[in-house]
């Protein structure tokens, strides 16, 4: 039976390095290459040391050596030498590593100029050390690269969907499945197709669409946010918005989508997401537990309210906040907002949502990693504005979802809140989730929850 009678049985046909070992391998094979980069500059030291034979190591030598080391893993994280793509590509992963040597020398100078050292530095001894790093520094890497290469393959894991269309030759050696056989539609008005075909991808580097002409518009809306590269077969341009074009194995692809934020951007987005979060629930445990108990005593109910919202990838979630309404008139969809004079609301209900306090056990949510700290704000699928379902008012609504959802965001310090009465409302907070996407950055983060304690108490709250 061939790959492609597998596909139309609508079986994933799994390549000879199964997903997660190949995710594994990728994690693995970048630790290993961190720490070979700190042989290599460790080396450099020892030479360094050996040609000068100091009477002892000082402890401000081995300091100063630490610190090098730090300083060279982080500067060689940001500038993307430990990213997957350099355990198979010589070129880029040399000059990567070239790059943060470079970077960390210059780094080293300028402290030693400052310190006002450089006319005791040991100059041969120095340069022969740097030889020998950057010697160790380019060998490893392209013995890791040709190693890779020889005994893993292509450690990118890429899927190729099926939707009425014949599957080009070169792209046998993926994973196939086939999209009628196996029920996956890309249908924008079902959140749970969404769901399940961000499911179907979320182990995934890439995939790749091979479809019929009057399908690949619709492809092209649902790869918009599931948060890997999509690509989309077609011999001709048309107008999908294209991010870029390639061509691999003889056939163009039109590039669709990618995530938003490369992996260093992602680590250090979840690291101050974990730096808030975990002092913020330690802190806040005695206000959990006053609230918990004033919503116990106020109404007969659970403590928190969950609600399927929509996540990162176009993946559905339960959000957690605090129980606000009665449990009888509870909106499981959120097909009603919330409205000033809502009767719904409890008395320990409207207190806790005008100050935000409501909100806060979605810390739960982000410590778990469904969410972030900041980032578009989930929203319940039966949502409406304008008696319109937001999806419905703007198809650019699924493109939010490229990022993890957040408690506070740019649309919410601008705020934009409360009820959605107009489809004004929901195209001014997606307009800025847009905005926010397309121009990330860790101070900007920092930012918007800096200015969220300044709309806490907001005149939409309610």
């Amino acid at each position: 039976m061939t790959k492609i009678d597998l596909a139309l049985q609508g079986a994933p046909v799994r390549t000879p390095l199964a997903k997660a070992a190949r995710r594994n391998a990728k994690i693995w094979l970048c630790l290993g290459l961190m720490a070979l980069d700190a042989f290599a500059l460790a080396c450099g030291f020892a030479v360094t040391l050996i040609i000068e034979q100091p009477r002892g190591i000082s402890d401000g030598l081995l300091t100063a050596m630490l610190g090098a080391l730090l300083v060279h893993a982080a500067i060689a994280f940001q500038n993307q030498a430990y990213n997957p793509r350099c355990l198979t590509r010589p070129v880029k992963s040399c000059r990567q590593t070239l790059i943060s040597f470079a970077t960390t020398l210059l780094v080293f100078l300028l402290v030693a100029f400052s310190l006002r050292v450089t006319g005791k530095m040991p100059r041969f001894a120095i340069g022969m050390g740097m030889v020998t790093a950057v010697g160790l520094l380019v060998a490893q890497r392209l013995l890791i690269c040709y190693a890779v290469r020889r005994a893993l393959g292509q450690l990118t894991a890429e899927l190729v969907i099926l939707d009425g269309a014949s599957l080009p030759p070169s792209y046998l050696q993926h994973d196939i499945i086939d999209a009628r056989v196996s029920g996956l539609r890309t249908d924008l008005d079902d959140p749970y197709m969404l769901d399940r075909l961000g499911t179907v991808l979320q182990d995934y580097d890439r995939v790749t669409i091979v479809c019929a002409a009057e399908r690949k518009a619709e492809w092209a809306r649902a790869l918009k946010g599931v948060n890997i590269v999509g690509e989309i077969v077609m011999p001709e341009i048309a107008e999908l918005g294209p991010l870029t074009t390639r061509q691999r194995g003889g056939v163009t692809t039109l590039v669709v989508s990618w995530g938003p934020l490369n992996r260093a951007n992602r680590v250090k987005k979840r690291a101050l997401d974990l730096a808030v979060t975990l002092p913020a629930l330690f802190v806040l445990t005695p206000l959990l537990v006053i609230v918990a108990l004033a919503i116990k005593l106020d109404s007969p109910g659970p403590v928190f309210f969950r609600q399927e919202r929509m996540g990162r990838g176009n993946r559905i979630f339960r959000i957690l906040k605090f129980r606000s309404m009665r449990v009888e008139t509870t909106d499981a969809t959120g097909a009603r907002s919330a409205s000033r004079d809502d009767d719904r609301i409890t008395r320990v209900g409207r207190f806790i949502r005008a100050t935000s306090i409501d909100e806060l056990p979605q810390l739960i949510n982000v410590l778990s990693g469904e969410m972030s700290l900041v980032g578009p704000r989930p929203h319940a699928l039966g949502s409406t504005a304008g008696n319109e379902l937001f999806w419905r008012v703007d198809r650019q609504y699924w493109r939010r979802h490229a990022l993890k959802p957040g408690i506070t965001g740019l649309a919410q310090i601008r705020g934009f809140r409360g009820a959605t009465n107009t489809k004004r409302d929901i195209v001014n907070r997606l307009e800025a989730d847009l905005e926010y996407q397309h121009g990330w950055s860790l101070l900007r983060d920092i930012s918007i929850l800096a200015r969220t304690a300044q709309v806490l108490v907001h005149r939409n709250a309610y």
